[in-house]
């Protein structure tokens, strides 16, 4: 507690008391999340280049010799498939391209899931893999922290909170002060000194603090808290999934997240429709589904993109689901048919969406590099960088100033008043996220049991 005293002392006599008190929360905001913040920034950018690595890892599986012969029926592919494995197919994803592969998901009798990639020319099976069994998948699994268990999904939604405060207490000791010169869009002495680490560590965020606030904001529609919440009100209202596109047509309980296995944001939670047209009654004789082909025919004369995934039926009530989720937005859709009648019963785009839901998952198609092609791909990989420039640079700041012996906390503000000025004004970003309310709560009493109270006591000794 001597060491937290005398660096209170020696700090600079210009520093003002609202300085140190958001200078004080930065701290703590950047000790909780940099950390994260350096895996996020990695992984993501990463992911960013998922389909580039994807393809190019798993060539031999995703891609084909293109003949001069029409593919052969799905029902052809999928009867090779089961030859292959024996088991029933549950997903089938149609080739986006003449010389990519068709991959069909089977539900194994062990429980688990296979992709059995197969050439549409010549019906020859390539080769299999655990579905979701690919690279990027697990740097998927790491970004959202989902690898290490349903727990740290909580961590995700605070961090994400933090990183917004993180950059708006940034932005005011950042701020210019008179007679300031350099630290504001240049650097200043060589990398040896802290002042150096300073500037850089403020010039990049000052530059790349948009696109962080962007992505810390449009990462929380996956939050386990939030995004909940947030779904739930953008779905109970006209604002998310567009009600009208359901009427008079007969739900079942099981939503689309569930069947799907990954879907749009706005769509995760919308119940599938249910197939009736068969007339389906304990006197009537077993109704005959169209099948795959005639599901796939009907599903091209609506005009999907191609590379769409269909859902095969679940049960007697259960439908053929074809969506795709395409770098282009306005090519988003998702069409459910009746399983004995073909008729569709859900025919959704994203220009169907109310208008949370289209802001939001325009910002989502963003945050995954796709809206914008390469430029978005680009952008945010230095954004990426830039974190974790701005982490490192943290790191050798607080080495650099803090005194021996001690973690190195910011000194307390002469005026203790402004220190909880600045916590109200924080809390009010604890009230939009609440998890991030009661970390900051947590960290506020760390901070007055074992540095402030501590340090006030020395003080008046």
């Amino acid at each position: 507690m001597s060491n937290a005293s005398a660096h209170a002392k020696a700090a600079p006599k210009g520093t003002s008391s609202l300085y140190r008190a958001v200078w004080r929360w930065h701290f703590y905001a950047g000790l909780f999340v940099l950390p994260f913040m350096i895996l996020l920034a990695v992984t993501g950018g990463a992911y960013l280049f998922r389909d580039e690595i994807d393809d190019w890892v798993y060539s031999d599986l995703k891609f084909v010799e293109v003949l001069n012969v029409p593919p052969l029926p799905i029902s052809t592919q999928v009867d090779a498939v089961r030859y292959f494995v024996g088991d029933k197919p549950a997903k089938i994803v149609m080739p986006s391209a003449s010389d990519r592969s068709t991959e069909i998901v089977i539900a194994t009798s062990g429980g688990d899931r296979r992709s059995v990639y197969v050439d549409p020319y010549t019906g020859m099976v390539l080769g299999s893999m655990p579905d979701r069994g690919t690279i990027m998948w697990l740097v998927r699994r790491i970004h959202s922290l989902a690898e290490f268990g349903t727990a740290t999904n909580y961590i995700i939604e605070i961090v994400g909170g933090w990183t917004i405060l993180l950059v708006a207490t940034g932005l005011y000791l950042w701020w210019p002060r008179t007679g300031q010169k350099g630290g504001i869009v240049t650097l200043r002495d060589t990398p040896g000194k802290r002042s150096w680490w300073r500037d850089g560590h403020a010039v990049t965020g000052l530059f790349a603090g948009f696109f962080i606030i962007f992505l810390a904001t449009s990462g929380m529609p996956w939050s386990v808290f939030w995004g909940k919440y947030a779904n739930q009100f953008a779905n109970g209202t006209p604002t998310g999934y567009p009600s009208g596109v359901r009427v008079d047509v007969p739900l079942s309980t099981v939503p689309m997240i569930d069947a799907f296995g990954e879907t749009g944001w706005t769509t995760e939670n919308a119940p599938l429709p249910a197939s009736v047209d068969g007339g389906l009654s304990s006197a009537q004789a077993a109704p005959t589904a169209i099948g795959i082909d005639a599901a796939v025919a009907r599903f091209d004369d609506l005009g999907i993109a191609p590379g769409y995934a269909i859902n095969l039926p679940h049960g007697e009530t259960g439908v053929y689901s074809a969506s795709i989720y395409p770098d282009d937005l306005d090519q988003q859709r998702v069409i459910h048919l009746d399983q004995y009648s073909g008729r569709a019963l859900i025919d959704m785009g994203y220009r169907d969406y109310g208008p949370v839901g289209r802001v939001l998952e325009w910002a989502i198609n963003i945050h995954l590099g796709q809206e914008f092609g390469t430029i978005n791909q680009i952008v945010l990989l230095l954004v990426c960088i830039a974190i974790v420039f701005m982490s490192a640079s943290a790191g050798v700041m607080w080495w650099k100033r803090r005194p021996a012996g001690s973690v190195g906390v910011p000194p307390l503000p002469r005026d203790r008043k402004s220190l909880l000025g600045v916590t109200a004004i924080l809390a009010i970003g604890g009230v939009i996220f609440p998890l991030v309310g009661a970390s900051m709560i947590v960290i506020w009493l760390l901070d007055w049991l074992f540095i402030a109270r501590p340090a006030s006591a020395i003080r008046t000794a």
